[in-house]
């Protein structure tokens, strides 16, 4: 818990820091807040299986911060009209999800030792990150303030900073022995808090709702540096991949 407030201190100090950037160059401010289901793609069930994608679902919750260059708050006016100025944003982003975790498969399906003991488990994932997204935007973001068009389209790339905290339990009894625990698993469940990093592609949209304020959809890929987000990297020549989640989300932008 400790943590999470000085992650949280940290992004309010951020904010802080860009406004007093605003005070220097006079560039301007968006605040948001975006929520949406989240595909964890982790080693409960089996990789790729769409039965897995589905029923693994989570939600996910969070708040951003856009440093718009195209627009200059201390006068009112558009910067000077250059690429940079008119086509990038700078995000940065506080988000936190949460998602339940099945082995949902054919082996966990069957009447057998392992199917139950795979049946019988269940975790959870509980993830907070924080970090800074470049947004490139195709079209003039000059116009898009205008209001026509009021489609605009971006893409985005980032990194975060990743705290987490899994959860791992079984009806069967306590885990990590040969009753209760799909070999593959034995030894290999780690529920303690950890940290890493993300790296982070977007692709989305805005729609413009009025002059100060857009939808935002976006599709999100978080892939980590790390196979224990969920609790689990299980004993398998097949497991080469590291969790990542996918994030549909939609949110609403303020203009400051």
């Amino acid at each position: 818990m400790i943590k999470t407030l000085r992650f949280i201190g940290f992004f309010i100090a951020l904010i802080c820091a860009a406004h007093m950037a605003n005070a220097q160059l006079g560039i301007s401010h968006e605040v948001g807040i975006i929520a949406g289901p989240v595909a964890f793609q982790s080693d409960y069930g089996e990789r790729y299986d769409w039965s897995t994608n589905k029923g693994n679902i989570g939600t996910g919750i969070g708040l951003v911060h856009y440093i718009n260059f195209a627009y200059r708050a201390d006068c009112n006016c558009y910067t000077q009209d250059t690429y940079w100025n008119d086509h990038f944003k700078i995000r940065n982003q506080l988000a936190y999800h949460v998602t339940t975790l099945d082995h949902l498969s054919e082996l966990a399906d069957r009447p057998s030792l392992a199917g139950l003991q795979l049946r019988s488990m269940t975790g959870k994932a509980k993830v907070f990150e924080i970090g800074t997204h470049l947004e490139w935007f195709p079209l003039s973001i000059r116009d898009f303030q205008e209001g026509q068009p009021k489609f605009a389209p971006y893409f985005g790339i980032g990194a975060h900073y990743v705290n987490y905290r899994p959860e791992a339990t079984s009806e069967l009894g306590p885990l990590n022995n040969p009753v209760t625990t799909y070999p593959t698993f034995i030894d290999r469940i780690d529920t303690s808090q950890g940290s890493t990093f993300a790296l982070v592609g977007d692709i989305g949209f805005r729609y413009k709702i009025s002059e100060l304020s857009d939808l935002l959809v976006s599709s999100a890929w978080h892939y980590y540096d790390s196979n224990y987000v969920d609790g689990l990297s299980p004993r398998n020549v097949n497991n080469r991949s590291y969790d990542f989640i996918w994030w549909f989300n939609v949110g609403y932008i303020y203009y400051l």
